[in-house]
């Protein structure tokens, strides 16, 4: 598997499995699957109520701890160090596991001050390797960094051929913090499984659509953590290091940028307010 180095030496693989939107009773098997398929890097969510499951997939398959490189993160409802540090400790419980390869916070609203605070504490006593953001735009991650000593590792956004993301990436390249995709296939949005350039592209390799947006993503050295239930499409996901795209190809795919979210925008006032009020741990 192909790695990238975080800003603290940190190895991490480029390519992962999502369980974003796996109901908790058929996470377990899918977990299960996708190490079964190769997969060492799992990303979770407290927010996303599974990771109970993750754990239990984890604990059964018996691979070395050292093997996997495991992420979850810390929803808003948790404000303050202390409060951080409690949820830190349930999702750890959860999970069944000794320490975080990665925590990050889940949203850039709240008290993200003192959560970061904590979350440093956090790396500095060993608890979890590394520690980064999810869904900050560039102004609340430049702000986050000159304001504090540890710079995120990485920073888990939207990113796909309609939301390309090029500029964040840029400046997160300056500043040292690794950009991660969510939502590599855009769910499916604008027909993107059909779309005819990317189909074209995939006929030229002899590889399916969904393989040439993870290779396009990989080339671009964007971490990226596609979903699946279905161990096929989890093998197909992962089978994606023995083609490379040309640099026309990869040209090609860069005008299906629309500059837009296809989900919503985490600047509108609305939505932060209806994030605020989503509670994880009542």
């Amino acid at each position: 598997m192909q790695t990238v180095t975080l800003n603290n030496g940190v190895e991490m693989p480029i390519l992962g499995f999502g369980v974003y939107q796996i109901p908790p009773e058929q996470t377990e098997q899918a977990v299960t699957d996708a190490l079964a398929a190769g997969y060492r890097l799992l990303d979770t969510a407290a927010a996303y109520r599974n990771e109970e499951a993750v754990g239990r997939a984890i604990e059964s398959s018996g691979i070395p701890r050292e093997d996997l490189f495991i992420t979850t993160k810390l929803w808003i409802q948790d404000p303050g160090e202390d409060n951080t540090m409690r949820a830190f400790d349930t999702s750890l419980r959860k999970l069944g596991l000794d320490y975080l390869d990665l925590y990050l916070m889940h949203q850039p609203f709240g008290d993200v001050y003192s959560e970061w605070r904590a979350m440093q504490d956090l790396y500095h006593q060993g608890r979890v390797k590394a520690i980064g953001v999810s869904n900050f735009y560039p102004d609340r991650l430049v702000d986050l960094i000159d304001n504090n000593d540890v710079t995120p590792a990485v920073n888990q956004i939207e990113t796909h051929p309609f939301f390309q993301r090029t500029a964040d990436q840029e400046i997160m390249r300056e500043r040292g913090v690794q950009i991660e995709s969510w939502g590599p296939f855009a769910e499916g949005k604008n027909n993107l499984f059909t779309h005819p350039d990317l189909s074209e592209i995939a006929g030229t390799h002899g590889k399916s659509v969904p393989q040439v947006v993870l290779r396009w993503l990989i080339q671009r050295e964007v971490v990226v953590i596609p979903k699946s239930v279905r161990p096929d499409r989890m093998t197909q996901n992962i089978d994606v290091f023995d083609f490379e795209l040309a640099d026309d190809q990869m040209a090609r795919i860069a005008t299906m940028d629309t500059g837009g979210s296809l989900f919503f925008d985490h600047r509108d006032p609305a939505m932060v307010s209806r994030l605020g009020r989503l509670r994880v741990n009542d």
